[in-house]
């Protein structure tokens, strides 16, 4: 990434990048929750975490990226290693414990980024924040860190997803029961309501919730009024593994799995949720999109948009191309 930054500051290599590696066309524009999106593949929060590379992955063409986890105070997360690879499986593991280097230091890189897109005719990517809370933060006062990041990023993101669902901050999953649930929603909607424009809002869920689980979330999600959900997270769950990553990942020890072996897992989600909230919440679908086939699938079984991540590590920069260029044929 630093080095496609270096290349990326040079105008004549900027545009080779954004000829190389951009689908050139506006047959994939989408509108989503009031926000026009030139394609439906994003990639997900955990990336990008301060918005350092927002010109980059601009380039890259993906259609929208999270920024984040952001939290209020900065961060260094999980001891090192925190991060690796089972590439039998095309699969990652992490624990990062949302390492960020706080919000107002993601604030004034947003600042920047949009600043940079006033006056140009760059391809405008959507972007969003994804927030959580910090580590030292205790549950009952989650709501008030969800607060601070969701105001002072306000006017520099297009849309917010709340992190409740990473594995990797104790105690953190505890917050996708249905009253620790509402009450941040509803801090962040009075606010938001407040605004002469106000934000789309999201939930980001664990792919590890039961179907009880999921009806609540679908309730309170109509409840307060959320314009989407972001389905889903990494995983705990390590069954659908191959034995040589078995033996490795336990060798690695905690974490949250994300990759191909969450592709089935997530497709499931997403099936349920969509025969529950029939077209009436927008669903943005992570989880195992590696390839064009990959996301169709989840296009075409009730997703809005497609985000990825792993699929990004292993398939490198053309990834966005390469699902596009499969969208359009279809």
């Amino acid at each position: 990434m630093h080095c496609l930054k270096m290349a990326n500051s040079i105008p004549f290599s900027q545009q080779l990048i954004r000829n190389a590696f951009q689908f050139q066309s506006n047959q994939l524009e989408k509108k989503v929750f009031g926000l026009n999106f030139t394609n439906p593949i994003g990639l997900g929060a955990g990336f990008d975490k301060n918005a350092q590379y927002l010109n980059e992955l601009d380039a890259l063409g993906f259609g929208f990226i999270e920024i984040g986890t952001v939290t209020p105070k900065a961060q260094n997360g999980n001891e090192k290693p925190r991060l690796f690879r089972l590439p039998h499986d095309k699969a990652l593991i992490n624990r990062m414990g949302f390492n960020n280097n706080g919000v107002n230091a993601a604030k004034e890189n947003l600042a920047r980024w949009n600043d940079s897109n006033t006056n140009i005719s760059l391809s405008k990517m959507i972007v969003g924040g994804n927030i959580g809370k910090n580590k030292i933060t205790p549950n009952e006062d989650a709501w008030q860190d969800y607060k601070i990041c969701f105001n002072e990023l306000f006017d520099e993101v297009d849309y917010f997803v709340v992190n409740v669902s990473s594995p990797n901050t104790p105690g953190l999953r505890a917050l996708q029961e249905k009253d620790a649930l509402r009450k941040i929603f509803s801090e962040l909607q009075n606010d938001n309501i407040g605004k002469s424009n106000p934000k789309p809002l999201l939930l980001k869920i664990a792919p590890d919730l039961s179907n009880e689980q999921l009806d609540d979330i679908i309730s309170l999600a109509f409840e307060i009024n959320l314009s989407g959900l972001v389905v889903t997270n990494t995983t705990i769950d390590r069954s659908n593994l191959s034995s040589v990553s078995s033996k490795k990942s336990e060798a690695i020890g905690l974490g949250g799995l994300s990759g191909k072996p969450l592709f089935n897992r997530s497709s499931q989600v997403l099936a349920y949720l969509t025969r529950q909230i029939e077209n009436n919440l927008a669903i943005i679908s992570s989880g195992g999109i590696f390839t064009g086939e990959d996301a169709a699938d989840r296009l075409n079984n009730g997703a809005a948009l497609v985000q990825v991540w792993t699929g990004f590590v292993y398939e490198g920069p053309s990834i966005v191309k390469n699902i596009c260029n499969y969208l359009s044929n279809q």
